[in-house]
């Protein structure tokens, strides 16, 4: 019996051991878990994640089976002077908390997906010498990535432009849910979706019922989903029947748990540009109209979005710049033109990566190799 319990002990100090660091949105914790099931199943490793209340991580992590630490640390850009004061003072208590799980952990590898975790998580790693990994899905890096780009030992990114912020930097891609590789389209005529990620967008949610009717006139094959996010589903619906709207090609919903399949049935998309959103229109092979919300930090999602559109794969319309009139234009005339919408397409696909989470969990896994 003990010889047994000693060689489950053995086998165990023996596991590769993975700590996943940072998180808040869907554009971090979504791909982050990813990784995680590739380390888990690929590589028989231990992972655990260290994130804050605030994210989705809270709710995410715990979900997907993942053990996760929470730290107290908060933003320092586009905040309030005693905010950004609170966060200064927090910080250097989050890397002596990190310092802690560490130590107490012992992982191979530290991996950092940006978010308010990651800042302290990959300092922590870095004063003690555990092998580092940023994961960085935006073509600019948030703050926390900018802050250790040039001390981690490896980094795995989405845009070639974004390589010079890192030191061992290589562009793998975004993991994506292999679902959105192999969309087809299964109804026939036209499909707009419309969505503005999984909270909404208060800017589609105002501005395209006020421009559907006289879309649905203009394209007589068209039919219309618009995702409104949980907060926005009554309200939207509203605007619609206020508006005399009909609902025969047009479908208003909260949330679709299906997007795989909505991206195959769609033939134009147009959704806001953060980072899961534009990874999934490379991996479906997508023309798409992108909005980036203007309060991303650093601007992130322009930078997103002017990838995209140098490829070819996407039109541009900057919030400040949108009417009725700019975004019903730019619709219909991507709408009638089918060879330009399977130009993006094609010009999008080029962007994918199939094998983005493999050739990152390869990467955790040489790391700890060398380390």
């Amino acid at each position: 019996m003990m010889q047994g319990r000693g060689k489950r002990e053995e086998e165990r100090e023996n596991r590769l051991r993975v700590l996943i660091a940072g998180g808040g949105t869907g554009g971090h914790v979504i791909p982050a878990l990813a990784i995680a099931r590739e380390l888990r199943d690929a590589h028989g490793a231990e992972v655990r994640f260290v994130g804050t209340a605030r994210g989705l991580e809270t709710r995410l992590v715990p979900e997907a089976g993942f053990p996760l630490e929470l730290i107290q640390v908060g933003q320092l850009k586009g905040v309030s002077v005693a905010t950004r004061v609170r966060t200064l003072f927090d910080l250097p208590l989050g890397v002596m908390r990190c310092v802690e799980l560490l130590r107490s952990f012992r992982p191979d590898v530290v991996v950092g997906v940006g978010g308010y975790a990651s800042g302290p998580a990959m300092m922590a790693a870095i004063l003690l010498r555990v092998p580092t990994l940023a994961f960085e899905p935006n073509a600019v890096p948030g703050l926390a990535n900018r802050l250790v780009g040039k001390r981690v030992n490896a980094a795995a990114v989405n845009f070639e432009e974004t390589r010079g912020y890192f030191r061992g930097a290589r562009v793998t891609g975004t993991p994506v849910r292999p679902e959105f590789f192999e969309v087809e389209k299964t109804v026939p005529g036209k499909r707009l979706l419309v969505f503005g990620a999984s909270q909404g967008a208060r800017v589609f949610n105002e501005l395209v019922p006020k421009i559907v009717g006289r879309l649905l006139d203009a394209s007589p094959e068209l039919n219309i989903v618009h995702q409104t996010g949980a907060r926005h589903g009554e309200s939207t619906l509203e605007t619609y029947r206020q508006l005399g709207i009909g609902f025969e090609r047009l479908l208003v919903t909260p949330y679709l748990d299906d997007m795989p399949k909505q991206f195959g049935n769609a033939d134009l998309i147009l959704c806001r540009s953060g980072a899961s959103s534009v990874a999934e229109l490379a991996a479906a092979g997508k023309a798409a109209v992108l909005v980036p919300f203007p309060q991303a930090a650093d601007d992130h999602q322009r930078k997103n979005a002017d990838a995209f559109v140098a490829a070819g794969a996407a039109e541009l319309i900057v919030e400040a710049e949108l009417n009725e009139d700019r975004l019903l234009g730019v619709l219909i005339e991507l709408l009638e033109d089918d060879a330009r919408r399977a130009e993006m397409g094609w010009r999008a696909r080029g962007l994918a990566h199939p094998e983005a989470v493999r050739e990152i969990g390869s990467m955790v896994a040489g790391l700890a190799r060398r380390g």
